[in-house]
């Protein structure tokens, strides 16, 4: 959830929604899509295309939500 906080502080948001939250599920389902198996349905804590990933997606929810502030 590094992320999800990364997301919102960028575009100062003034609360965390369930769209950015659900934003953030589905960026990092788009992290791990090429690689989904049994053994691996999320994607490492320490791949570094998550926290970019989900900070884009949240702050792009945000904006979308009316919630950001910059």
């Amino acid at each position: 959830f590094p992320g999800i906080f990364a997301g919102a502080l960028q575009v100062r948001a003034s609360r965390i929604t369930e769209g950015m939250k659900l934003a953030a599920a589905e960026a990092l389902a788009a992290v791990v899509a090429d690689e989904l198996s049994a053994d691996n349905i999320i994607p490492s804590p320490f791949d570094e295309r998550v926290a970019p990933a989900v900070t884009a997606a949240v702050a792009a929810a945000a904006r979308v939500e009316g919630v950001a502030r910059r």
